[in-house]
């Protein structure tokens, strides 16, 4: 994602998209007043060429003041190309306010979540009116209506179309010796299923954010968000039914949304639900399985068999090791901003991020570091008791521990438990001697900003 760029909104287009707004209204059946119509219609002229036009929009917010018009303005002051109406607007928020942030939107949006949502009866209307102009797409994803299980102010445009960061579907996949593209220490992210062992480095992933195939003759999605520095494989049928998934244009608390061909709902990456949309409604949550982080010249040596992506992905971009998001990567500050931080770590520590469905709603984040130098650790989530190996590379992999305790680990394949029995690890899972197996279980890498923003109640171990 990108922060977004201004963008001219002609008169005529505004006309245009006030009309779509109310065809979508009442398409739904669910016209809106017309004074409620009306406001939205008057409040888009602030983008438009016409001074006139953008100076009546500026004084009819002001005299019909409402506390849904802030997150509407504050919008707005991102898409215009006018030198003076940004500053205009700011100024309008500060005399209704009374908050100081001047410039800031990153301010202006923390106060702005910090407080209960009071959105405009129609907000969902305005949303698809302003941002259907840049993205006819984007439309859909707020009709009239709508669904939401997360508050729409805090739904916010990455900077690109639907699909503008294009997913790899289907990609060419060559095996390891074709591979000569790739150095030892390049970062991977590695699956396995059914056998299936593949690699997707980090260098080709960064540009997509997301891959969709079938891995081992299972349909998969993984999904990277580049921003909060997660990569999570989840499968794509539910019920008998396969979602086609895709890269939405927006995010949610700095982690985007994915949205499905057939319904145009919005999907969170984090939580492999929808939440916005016709599917909202509907109790789907998508399976989970893990991905290991970890270096090519590693995985290749675990995995000989393994595929990688090439480079001949249909598209022309650096595929070099470290070109993607190389200056988001090098700091700690964010493109975009969360409702709160929790400065236990720093924004971009990466943690392991666990969530098991028997667990409910508990989640824990273990920093990787603190993996690092305690390669062989026990926890649980809820019910769920597990053992983590991280290997001589740095790279976690999670098992049931079935109440065993784990004491050592080679440090590569081998763990001993206190009765003296000998583990061997696979990607599947942890075989002992004997012929007991014990699962893998679902993790992941994340920032550590990203993963606290979608669970603020997480456990911590650092």
């Amino acid at each position: 994602m990108r922060k977004a760029s201004s963008r001219i909104l002609s008169r005529a287009a505004v006309a245009a998209i006030a009309l779509f707004s109310l065809a979508s209204a009442l398409v739904a059946n669910e016209s809106p007043p017309p004074d409620s119509f009306e406001s939205i219609r008057v409040i888009l002229h602030v983008l438009s060429d016409n001074a006139d036009d953008r100076r009546g929009a500026l004084d009819y917010i002001e005299r019909n003041w409402i506390d849904g018009f802030v997150p509407m303005v504050l919008e707005m002051s991102t898409l215009s190309r006018d030198r003076d109406t940004p500053a205009k607007l700011i100024r309008l928020l500060r005399k209704k306010t009374n908050q100081r942030f001047g410039g800031d939107r990153d301010k202006w949006q923390r106060w702005l979540w910090s407080r209960e949502a009071a959105a405009h009866p129609h907000y969902e209307v305005f949303k698809a009116a302003l941002y259907g102009l840049l993205d006819p797409k984007f439309r859909s994803y707020f009709s009239p209506g709508l669904i939401s299980k997360i508050r729409l102010d805090e739904v916010v445009w990455g900077g690109v179309m639907q699909d503008g960061i294009p997913p790899l579907r289907n990609p060419k996949m060559i095996t390891a010796e074709e591979a000569d593209y790739l150095d030892d220490s390049n970062i991977v992210f590695g699956i396995e299923v059914n056998g299936d062992a593949r690699a997707y480095p980090k260098r080709i992933l960064a540009w997509h954010e997301m891959f969709v195939d079938a891995v081992g003759g299972v349909p998969v999605a993984g999904v990277y968000c580049t921003l909060c520095g997660t990569v999570i494989l989840y499968e794509t049928t539910q019920d008998g039914v396969k979602h086609q998934l895709g890269t939405s244009g927006f995010l949610y608390r700095s982690n985007k949304l994915m949205y499905d061909k057939a319904t145009q709902s919005l999907w969170n990456t984090l939580w492999g639900r929808p939440v916005i949309g016709p599917l909202a409604k509907k109790e789907i949550q998508l399976k989970r399985r893990w991905v290991v982080t970890t270096k090519w010249g590693e995985w290749r040596r675990r995995h000989p068999e393994t595929t990688v992506l090439s480079l001949e992905t249909g598209h022309q971009k650096d595929y070099s090791e470290g070109a993607a998001y190389r200056d988001y990567f090098a700091t700690d500050k964010l493109m975009f901003t969360v409702p709160k931080l929790d400065r236990r770590l720093k924004n971009k520590d990466e943690v392991l991020a666990l969530q098991f469905e028997q667990a409910g709603e508990e989640q824990l984040a273990i920093a990787a570091k603190f993996l690092k130098k305690k390669p062989l650790y026990q926890d649980r989530v809820g019910p769920v008791e597990f053992v983590v190996a991280t290997d001589r590379s740095g790279a976690n992999r999670v098992y049931e521990s079935g109440g065993r305790k784990f004491v050592e680990f080679d440090g590569d394949r081998v763990l001993k438990d206190a009765s003296g029995v000998r583990w061997s690890l696979t990607e599947e899972g942890l075989e002992s001697d004997g012929g007991e197996v014990l699962s893998r279980l679902p993790a992941h890498r994340a920032f550590w900003f990203g993963w606290y923003s979608a669970y603020p109640a997480t456990r911590l171990v650092k």
